[in-house]
C-alpha cells in the first residue's frame, strides 16, 4: 500500500470513528431517533417565548429538510457540516432561508428586521470601522442598499448570494449565531 493509500484510509477510519461518536451522542440526546424542537432547543439552554425562540425555530425549520417537524440524523449531520464546514454561498443560501419566515423566495424588511433585532440583542452591530454603533433601522437600510440591486423592497436569493459575497460588513453580520458544541456533546 503507497503512502498515500494509507493517508487516505486513515483519512477514513477517522471519518468513520467521528461519525460513529456523533451517531452516539445523538442517539444519547433523542433516543428516538428524531429532534423535535424542543429537544434542539433544550441543547442550547433557549427558552420558549424568548427572541432566541424564534430564532432557533427558524434555525430548525431550515435544517428540517423533508419538513416533518423534526431533525433526523441525516438531516443533524448536514447541519453540522454546513456549520462547520460550508462554502460561503452555502452558509448565505442556508441564512436566506432563515430569514424567509413565509418561505416566499423574498425578503421582505419585516423579515430581516426580526433577524436584526435578535442580533442586536445579542450584541452590538458597528460599522466597517468598528467604531459606530448603528440602529435596526440602520442595519435594515444598510442591507437594502447593499443587496436590493432592482430597489423594489424585496430581497430575492440571488440578490442576498451576490450582495453578502460583495460585502464583508454583511458576511460578518450575518455569521451564523449557532455554536455547534452544543451539538456534539462526548460523553
Amino acid at each position: 500500500m503507497g503512502q498515500s493509500q494509507q493517508i487516505q484510509t486513515q483519512e477514513e477510519e477517522l471519518e468513520l470513528n467521528s461519525i460513529q461518536d456523533l451517531y452516539r451522542s445523538f442517539i444519547m440526546e433523542c433516543p428516538s431517533g428524531s429532534l423535535y424542537l424542543h429537544e434542539f432547543k433544550r441543547m442550547f439552554g433557549v427558552q420558549n417565548g424568548t427572541p432566541e425562540s424564534q430564532y432557533m425555530d427558524s434555525i430548525f425549520r431550515a435544517f428540517d429538510m423533508n419538513h416533518d417537524n423534526t431533525m433526523d440524523f441525516i438531516e443533524y449531520v448536514a447541519a453540522l457540516n454546513l456549520v462547520l464546514r460550508g462554502k460561503l454561498e452555502d452558509k448565505l443560501r442556508w441564512s436566506f432561508k432563515v430569514f424567509d419566515s413565509d418561505d416566499n423566495g423574498c425578503l421582505d424588511r419585516h423579515e430581516l428586521w426580526k433577524i436584526i433585532i435578535y442580533k442586536i440583542k445579542k450584541g452590538c452591530v458597528s460599522d466597517e470601522t468598528g467604531t459606530g454603533n448603528l440602529t435596526a433601522e440602520q442595519v435594515c437600510d444598510r442591507i437594502f442598499q447593499e443587496v436590493d440591486v432592482n430597489s423594489d423592497g424585496q430581497i430575492t436569493l440571488e440578490e442576498f448570494v451576490q450582495g453578502a459575497q460583495r460585502s464583508p460588513w454583511l458576511q460578518n453580520f450575518l455569521r451564523l449565531d449557532v455554536n455547534p458544541c452544543g451539538w456534539v456533546q462526548r460523553q
